[in-house]
């Protein structure tokens, strides 16, 4: 049963000044509720407390989410565009707090564009193939499709709960076929370009998941990184895609991207040096061809025409799967040694052909089973051919000032070593035989999996034209239903007889549909190009929409997906730029990576089980088992099987969605992992700094209800230079890299959100602000346009972090008795508001302060540094040391220890002897 009482509601200034105020407000609210709203009533309340957050949230919500929305429809196609894409999720059915950082991450990004001016897209996808939705539904007896749309409908409804602001009427499924028939579309793109093929190769099996992996899904300790099982190396026929064609480009192309906290290092690493190539050569025995061909790397391809053998391991496809040669080369194999075959290949660039050698080594450099061997180039390579008693052309001259020309080398003959390198590899790309640079290193993508649950390769295999691409009209090749799944033994498409058997679109004859379906990587591969584009039934995406938008101006995800993920990525995007479909190469421009949330688990230190906090004792030194046993306590990525993850809905519930998006950006650098420990750490500070917003804005208010009218000309100097203070401060957080006074003035809030992404630094700064205004005098809070201005910015630059709470303070200002700030016009949301800006006057005129430099505490001189780093001990430290002063007297000095005065301009080097 509720009870309710009635409440009397008084205008906040107690007597009114006119009839129309005179009325009190008599409101029917439940007895339980003490808390009112000013956006509701009218009435400001004093404190912000748990109750009063709460109606805040409630109320704001679902109205800054349909703001969002209205804007979204209304904008205009001549404003600037920003695109702030995270890192779609798979639809696992429960958001964690992973989830919640990237997905406030670009939240705030994308509001604080679009106060900036900015038309932005902030989309959302879901990432919906995979094995995991497969295995859930062969547990469960389920469709995988039932499955993953279940799961969709409820991460979007936690996405709406904790108020994120995505274009959802740009939503992509990747499982569904309006998706995936434009990544078989771009998948035939690639076939007909001659980047995806079909070949024998030795793989990672995981048996109990019955399906290949990728290397990065293998454990250090051989084992399937999501069934656990031992994995396997299997000869199977698997679909690749030729990304090493790219190997050069996608190297190259990282020196025109600006730092990705260290991902371009390692998207180096993963391609390695781009310095050879391959060639395609035919194999032949007796002097007919086999139809086999083969790809050889060669690290000199400027001396190709000197090659004298083709060198393939003992582990090479060629001597244990179904190839036409191989009875001829095991015929020769000799373990451990240099093995001369019957079989020849002939180098379809130089039409020379040599022996096929097979090699005593277990491994050749990086990942390379086959090499070109030319031993005018390495001892290693002269050696082989001696010792085989082989033949070779001579193809390289040297010359007394130490260059080398090429000789025997048809028309590349004369040709510097370099001029030859460069001429060759073009020649051999334009006959499309090979010739594309890339390392030894880099293997193609294996893009085959031997299940259900992903997008059918649009390839039929027919017995007179062998592997034909589905017609684009034909698409999309969609997947059978079939009445259930075991996830054993074969691919489970070949069990849909009906769906396999089909006609060849070639020669019209009886043809088998291809039964692997494509690694999920390749769904995400395109999706930034989808999002700009959704709804198009005709083409993946229009070209002019793929300009205007890309490249995406930052992208937001783990670092997990540093190498892979951006390698293909990146591929994708380089070629949609040569097949014409876009007129740039890379995809990103800004790449933010966010570290991990870690929980703290607790470990028996005798087996590894992992205990709940219930089963532990907390009450000595260090915590132990119930029942005895020492337990070890680490952070480790939250996970249920840890028993340290968190529900984020439950977070939200107890310390509100402002809160938690606070707390998310405080507590670290986006790059850096949390500790998520909400006692000790940033939570207090979060807490206290939203309370004195709140404060200040209650401040403000009752400050106007002492007075008439404010008027500025009644302040006196002590409080006129009070105001200019506040006015300097204000400035002085806003402020952006190109506004900055000089090279040594740190970042203010707009350079944060723009350049280097420091939320955390951004609050610092905008807690220093609050500081600054909390200690305002009554009377510069009552008539300091400065005083309001400064309240108004904070409120402004609060708003993309905590948009509830700022919401709501916007509005108690806007309604502030008598308003003097040309910033609080009334009408508008605060999330419709612009962005401050610096006022230009704070740039004309710097404030400077001269700081007097002492050692070992005797004054020996001073320096002009500006009044924004005035307080910093580092910045002043530095600016001193660079100063004619400091490289006169500290240049050699050893120096101990500095003390930047708190109070006085004075700084204090104390040296050693």
């Amino acid at each position: 049963m509720q009870v309710w009482i009635r409440r009397l509601v008084v205008h906040p200034r107690g007597v009114a000044r006119s009839s129309r105020n005179r009325t009190a407000l008599l409101n029917l609210v439940p007895a339980q509720v003490f808390r009112t709203l000013f956006s509701e009533t009218g009435v400001w309340e004093k404190d912000y407390r748990t109750a009063t957050r709460r109606r805040v949230e409630e109320w704001w919500h679902p109205r800054i989410m349909a703001q969002w929305r209205t804007d979204t429809l209304e904008d205009s196609q001549t404003r600037k565009k920003f695109y702030v894409l995270s890192m779609f999720p798979y639809p696992s059915g429960r958001l964690h707090m992973g989830h919640v950082r990237v997905y406030t991450i670009s939240d705030v990004i994308g509001h604080f564009q679009r106060m900036r001016g900015y038309q932005v897209l902030n989309p959302m996808g879901w990432d919906a193939f995979g094995l995991p939705a497969e295995n859930a539904a062969i547990e469960r007896g389920l469709n995988p499709e039932d499955w993953t749309k279940r799961n969709i409908q409820s991460m979007r409804e936690q996405l709406d709960s904790l108020g994120l602001c995505f274009n959802w009427d740009r939503e992509v499924t990747t499982c569904l076929p309006d998706y995936y028939k434009w990544t078989q579309y771009l998948f035939i793109k690639l076939f007909k370009a001659g980047l995806a093929y079909q070949k024998e190769a030795v793989v990672n099996w995981d048996p109990v998941d019955q399906t290949v992996l990728a290397d990065e899904q293998v454990d250090e300790n051989g084992r399937s990184w999501r069934s656990g099982a031992v994995v396997e190396q299997k000869m199977l026929t698997q679909w690749f895609i030729k990304t090493t064609n790219y190997g050069k480009p996608l190297l190259d192309a990282l020196s025109d991207l600006p730092e990705w906290y260290g991902v371009k290092a390692m998207q180096a690493n993963w391609i390695g040096e781009c310095t050879g190539c391959y060639f395609d050569f035919k194999l032949k025995v007796n002097g007919e061809e086999t139809g086999e061909i083969l790809s050889a790397y060669s690290s000199s391809p400027d001396a190709v025409f000197g090659a004298a053998y083709l060198a393939i391991l003992p582990s090479h496809r060629l001597l244990h799967g179904s190839s036409s040669v191989r009875f001829e080369l095991e015929k020769t194999f000799q373990p451990g040694i240099d093995s001369l075959t019957e079989v020849t290949a002939v180098n379809l660039f130089t039409g020379l052909e040599v022996p096929l050698v097979i090699s005593h080594k277990e491994a050749f450099d990086g990942y390379l089973d086959t090499v070109v061997g030319t031993p005018d180039c390495s001892e290693e390579h002269l050696s082989v051919a001696k010792s085989l008693n082989l033949r070779w052309t001579s193809v390289l001259k040297s010359h007394e000032d130490g260059t080398q020309t090429l000789i025997n080398s048809d028309q590349f003959s004369g040709l510097t070593r370099e001029q030859a390198f460069d001429c060759i590899t073009q020649k051999a790309r334009e006959l499309k035989v090979g010739g594309h640079l890339t390392s030894p290193k880099l293997r193609d993508w294996l893009i085959s999996r031997q299940r259900y649950w992903g997008t059918p390769i649009p390839v039929v295999h027919c017995g007179s034209c062998g592997p034909v691409a589905v017609p684009k009209e034909d698409l999309p090749v969609t997947l059978p239903e079939l009445p259930s799944l075991t996830g054993k033994g074969a691919s489970p498409l070949a069990a849909a007889k009906d769906w396999v058997s089909c006609t060849c679109p070639r020669c019209k004859g009886p043809a088998k549909r291809e039964t692997d379906t494509m690694d999920t990587f390749v769904d995400s591969a395109w999706y930034y190009f989808r999002y700009i584009d959704p709804h198009n039934t005709i083409r993946p995406f229009e070209r002019h929409l793929a300009d205007d938008w890309l490249p995406v101006d930052v992208y937001i995800g783990g670092k997990e997906h540093a190498v892979m993920h951006l390698y293909y990525a990146r591929f994708l995007c380089h070629f949609c730029k040569d097949q014409g479909l876009v007129t740039h190469r890379e995809p990103f421009r800004k790449l933010l990576v966010q570290g991990l949330i870690k929980g703290q688990t607790f470990r028996r230190a005798d087996s590894g089980q992992y205990l709940k906090r219930e089963e532990i004792d907390f009450t000595e030194k260090e915590p132990v088992a119930l029942g005895g046993g020492q337990v070890e306590v680490i952070w480790e990525k939250m996970s249920k099987s840890k028993h340290n993850g968190l529900d984020p809905q439950e977070v939200v519930q107890q310390y509100g969605v402002d809160t938690v998006r606070l707390y998310i950006l405080y507590a670290a650098p986006p790059e850096q992992d949390i500790l998520w420990n909400l006692k000790k750490d940033a939570l207090p500070g979060v807490l206290r700094w939203q309370s004195r917003l709140w404060q200040l804005v209650t401040k403000l208010r009752e400050a106007r209800q002492l007075c008439d009218i404010p008027s500025p000309s009644l302040l006196m100097k002590k409080e006129l230079a009070e105001s200019k203070k506040i006015w300097s401060n204000k400035n002085y957080a806003i402020q952006e890299v190109e506004t900055r006074l000089t090279q040594f003035s740190p970042a203010g809030v707009t350079s944060h959100f723009t350049e280097d992404f420091l939320f955390n630094a951004a609050i610092s700064r905008l807690m220093g602000l609050t500081n600054t205004l909390s200690s305002a005098s009554v009377r510069v809070m009552q008539h300091s346009v400065e005083f309001e201005d400064a309240l108004a910015t904070l409120v402004l630059m609060t708003a993309p972090m905590a948009p509830h709470l700022a919401s709501e303070l916007w509005a108690g200002l806007c309604k502030v008795n008598n308003p003097i700030s040309s910033i609080l016009q009334p009408g508008g949301d605060v999330l419709s508001q612009s962005w401050p800006a610096v006022d230009p006057e704070y740039l004309e005129t710097p404030d400077f302060v001269e700081i007097s430099v002492l050692i070992n505490n005797k004054a020996c001189g001073r320096v002009t540094v500006p009044l924004q780093v005035s307080k910093d001990s580092e910045k002043v430290e530095k600016l001193v040391m660079e100063s004619p002063l400091g490289q006169t007297i500290l240049r050699e000095a050893s120096i101990k220890r500095v003390i930047l005065s708190p109070r006085t301009a004075l700084i204090n080097f104390l040296l050693g002897e």
